[in-house]
């Protein structure tokens, strides 16, 4: 019994000293290894991050996550990879790492099995071209052989009480999560495996395209997703998810691509309340929903399915569809309900392409208070060509239904009575109209906005459409009332429309628009409307006979009076205001009489007409055409150009400026014509003193004709054309003919003669110009110097050549002083431009005693190729023949003639602005160069003898032997 209990003793001892051992180990083993462990991570992150990671201070422990051995990071700071090394990926106030102990003591490397973030911000962002910040983990090459004595073999990683942001630029989607704590447990260091998900998270905001979908909605989520991480790959088998109070099942797989995303995304929910579809509404629907009370069942659905690949128009197929069966919702400020409603919907958006539209209504009803509405709608494509049949019955009284959904920021009144059929097909190039018959009576009408106080009233609309065969040819539209009071301003409207091949239009307005205020009941962001209209206008008349000149058959009268008109057009960066003016109709010409505007800067006086003015409003492909006088005392041409985009942020209210690079686009259905004459002109850095001429404006190309201008200080004779090819390029022309300008001035005051003729930095004096030149602009404006082409005549009067370097060099290496900063006059300098290379014809020169000849090539890249010849005193018989090749800042300079081509650069017309072009060698004779650029600054090999123009290049002589 003694020996028994002795025993037991015994036992307890050992037990309770391998209980002290094991418990002064464990407090002992973070002291003995954090250095050590500390180390490892870091030459873990060294070898595996390809960003930059900063952390104040570590400590181990047991207990922080008990029973893992746990690495704190304290206030971690890792960076994204490019293009975004500059900005944090993951900034956190804690950062635990799950050691494996086993690992640690007996095993050659470090196990990393667990990942603890607290606090943490995590910010993804992609840019517009699908480079994303998160690639910061790189493999090892052989991973049989690494330099690291640590690996991931994660299991587990827990976030708590942290935020995460997803902005990806490419695809216009921005997701941002606040309050996430999430656990996600699997065998994550397999390269496939099950990653189970339990997520909650207390707001979850949802933009798409700059439009909020969701808004701080509470999510609980319970996940299991298949990754592959070799080929980037994510399969969402079994995923149950609450947003809000709406259950919701969300299956499908998202694959990484080579330069994009492969996806397939089904999320629905199946007899759910209405309520609870209601709670996940946008989030301007929020008050609403509080004070309102809906009862019902639905189901719903949404497909995303397909690739996203920008650089290849891919984009992902959209399904919609939702039902809902006895409905009922009731504001509670609402006297009626909107009872028995019932919506049976399905949409379809193949490639995100809105002219593929497919809608299927196969049902919408509901009463209020005895009126009820009953809509059916399937329709195929938008736009040019749709399919249509649609039926529409209603007898409503409009101020019931605002009053039973307080529709939040709107609404109406009235009542409504419908009845419209449609059926058919819609084709503007088939002349195909669906065949239609329906009629709408809305009386005593009002529409009123959170926008501006006051309601549109009296609205009295009575119209009657009809189209009994199909086409285009028998279709016609009634309008026998379209009469409102705006701002106590009554308008009254009444139309008729008859054979839309061939419009037969009756038109009587009479009142005020104040299409200003108008504006803000129906405020849409991007479009900025201001002015006021007064019309008393009858037109009568018929699209055919207006433009096949029979105008005795118009009768159109009337005039249109405007006041602060401020119009803005996706052309121009910058709206047109039109400050008073007078429109009167006369049959076809609409005349306009002292039009005083401003664009900018600018401002602008005309007085003229336009031509098929109806027919432009009434038809797509009509052109407006006019003829008018435009007077200006100043015209800033920059400001027609998109240089920048300004947006504001919804949150922050921050204002982000980004630059746009866009050529000006013209307009291809004008054709206008106009004699321009203004007092000053601005272009880039030049300014023009005064200018007049006649301007066109003709599918899509301005052109000037017989333009006068006087720029800096001198007169010169102009035409030129300008034609954009989309957005990103555009074609010119210019023909200028000076008879003399200041050299010094045209170099100081205008950026283009400083690039063409660098030369002239230190030149005074006069000089003429008579030259033609065309080529390409890129999406900056600036031409594509290898696109230059044409030539011309640079006139040399009188020019003082200060620090001229070729005769400079040459003065010095020859030591004739007479050679240097040269005065020259009298000098015709014909050139030509091609393919980047310009070429100068052999023109002659006298300096001092000296008789000199030049000719050659130069590129617009710098390079060399010139020829040139001293001829010594008395008569130039002798000279010394001179080589030039090498670059502008480089040149070589040899003794003789012969030299070979420069290497052409061909510009091609269908590369973008900022692809590269091809070269070739071609005749030098094709380019040529309007002015001397800097060419010597080498010096000459030592000679021995000079003979004449036919010495041999192999002859050496020695500079002391010229004298």
């Amino acid at each position: 019994m003694k020996s028994s209990k002795e025993k037991i003793v015994k036992i307890v001892k050992i037990a309770a000293i391998s209980i002290l051992l094991l418990i002064a180990f464990t407090l002992s083993l973070p002291f003995i290894f954090t250095d050590t462990i500390t180390q490892k991570v870091k030459a873990t992150a060294n070898t595996h991050l390809d960003g930059e990671l900063n952390f104040k201070d570590t400590n181990l422990s047991f207990f922080k996550h008990f029973p893992s051995l746990t690495l704190t990071l304290n206030e971690l700071n890792l960076n994204g990879s490019a293009p975004y090394k500059k900005e944090s990926l993951i900034n956190a106030k804690e950062v635990s790492l799950g050691i494996n102990v086993f690992s640690l003591i007996f095993g050659s490397e470090t196990e990393i099995d667990e990942i603890y973030l607290d606090n943490a911000k995590i910010n993804v962002q992609v840019n517009r071209f699908g480079e994303a910040n998160y690639n910061v983990y790189k493999s090892t090459p052989d991973t049989t052989e690494t330099s690291s004595e640590s690996q991931l073999k994660l299991e587990r990683i827990i976030i708590n009480n942290s935020e995460l942001v997803y902005f990806d630029r490419s695809a216009k989607i921005e997701i941002k999560l606040k309050g996430l704590n999430y656990r996600g447990t699997g065998d994550l260091q397999n390269s496939n495996f099950d990653l189970k998900t339990r997520a909650q998270i207390d707001q979850l905001s949802l933009t798409y395209d700059k439009n909020e979908y969701l808004k701080d909605k509470k999510v609980k989520a319970d996940l299991i997703t298949k990754i592959n991480t070799n080929s980037l790959s994510f399969i969402f088998e079994k995923n149950d998810l609450i947003i809000n109070k709406l259950p919701i099942e969300f299956s499908g797989f998202f694959d990484f691509i080579a330069n994009g995303y492969k996806m397939d995304f089904k999320v629905k929910t199946t007899n759910s309340n209405l309520e609870d579809v209601f709670s996940a509404l946008p989030p301007e629907f929020g008050n609403w929903i509080k004070d309102t009370k809906t009862k019902g069942k639905t189901d719903a659905s949404f497909n995303l399915t397909g690739d996203y690949i920008v650089s290849e128009n891919k984009q992902p197929e959209v399904n919609f569809a939702i039902k809902v069966r006895d409905g009922y919702v009731k504001h509670k400020n609402a006297p009626f309900p909107i009872e028995n409603l019932y919506l049976n919907l399905e949409t379809k958006l193949p490639n995100l392409d809105v002219t593929q539209l497919q809608v299927k209504l196969d049902s919408l009803y509901f009463d209020v208070n005895k009126n009820n509405l009953s809509a059916i709608l399937k329709s195929t494509g938008f736009g040019d060509v749709m399919q249509v049949d649609a039926k529409m019955k209603s007898n409503l009284d409009l101020g019931f239904v605002s009053s039973a959904l307080q529709i939040p920021n709107f609404e109406l009144g009235g009542k409504l009575n419908a009845d419209v059929v449609a059926n058919g097909t819609y084709d503007t190039k088939k002349r195909l109209f669906p065949k239609a018959k329906g009629t709408i009576n809305w009386e005593n009408g009002t529409i009123k906005t959170a926008y501006y106080p006051n309601a549109i009233q009296n609205i009295q609309l009575d119209a009657k459409l009809n189209n009994p065969s199909g086409y285009f040819k028998d279709a016609s539209l009634d309008i026998t009332k379209g009469n409102f009071t705006f701002e106590n301003e009554p308008f009254q409207l009444a139309a008729h429309f008859q054979n839309f091949d061939d419009v037969a239009y009756n038109i009587v307005g009479n009142g005020t628009l104040n299409v200003g205020k108008i504006y803000q009941v129906f405020k849409i962001d991007g479009i900025d409307v201001n002015g006021k209209v007064s019309a008393n206008v009858h037109l009568k008349g018929k699209q055919s006979d207006a433009t096949s000149g029979n105008y005795a058959n118009l009768n159109n009268s009337g005039t249109l009076s405007v006041q602060k008109i401020a119009t803005k057009t996706s052309f121009f960066p910058l709206p047109f205001v039109i400050e008073n003016g007078t429109f009167t109709f006369d049959q076809d010409h609409l005349n306009f009489e002292n039009f005083v505007g401003k664009y900018g800067t600018s401002d602008i006086n005309m007085n003229g007409y336009f031509q098929n003015a109806i027919n432009f409003f009434l038809a797509d492909k009509e052109i407006l055409k006019g003829n008018f006088k435009l007077n200006s005392s100043l015209l800033n041409t920059n400001e027609f150009f998109f240089t920048k985009e300004i947006q504001v942020e919804k949150e922050t209210g921050k204002t982000v400026e980004n630059t746009i690079n866009q050529v000006m686009e013209v307009p291809k259905n004008l054709d206008l014509g106009f004699d321009l004459d203004a007092q000053k002109l601005v272009y880039e850095d030049i300014n023009v003193e005064h200018i007049s001429g006649r301007v066109t404006i003709d599918n899509g190309k301005i052109s000037l004709n017989n333009g006068k201008l006087n720029i800096i200080d001198a007169s010169a004779l102009m035409n030129g054309s300008y034609e954009n090819i989309g957005t990103q390029k555009a074609n010119f022309n210019f023909k200028m003919k000076a008879a003399e300008f200041d050299i010094k001035r045209a170099y100081n005051e205008i950026k283009m003669f400083r690039e063409l003729a660098s030369s002239a930095e230190n030149a005074e004096g006069i000089i003429g110009i008579d030259y033609d030149i065309k080529g390409v602009l890129n999406n900056k404006m600036e031409p594509i110097m290898p696109s230059l082409e044409g030539g011309g005549t640079i006139s040399v009067k009188k020019v003082k050549m200060n620090n001229f370097k070729l005769m400079n060099v040459v003065s010095e290496k020859t030591d004739f002083d007479n050679l240097k900063d040269p005065d020259l006059s009298e000098i015709t300098i014909k050139s030509t431009i091609k393919n980047n290379i310009i070429n100068i014809e052999r023109f002659k020169a006298k300096v001092s005693l000296f008789r000199l000849r030049f000719e050659g090539q130069s590129s617009f890249d710098g390079n060399l190729n010139l020829k040139m010849r001293v001829g010594l005193p008395p008569l130039g018989i002798i000279g010394i023949p001179i080589k030039v090749t090498g670059t502008q800042d480089e040149p070589k300079i040899q003794l003789g003639k012969k030299s070979e081509d420069l290497e052409e650069t061909v510009y091609d017309e269908n590369a973008t602005p900022t692809d590269s072009i091809s070269t070739q060698t071609i005749d030098s004779t094709s380019v040529t160069k309007p002015i001397i650029k800097d060419t010597i600054s080498a010096s000459i090999p030592e000679n021995k003898e000079i003979i004449s123009d036919s010495i041999t290049p192999a002859i050496e002589v020695k500079k002391d032997s010229i004298r």
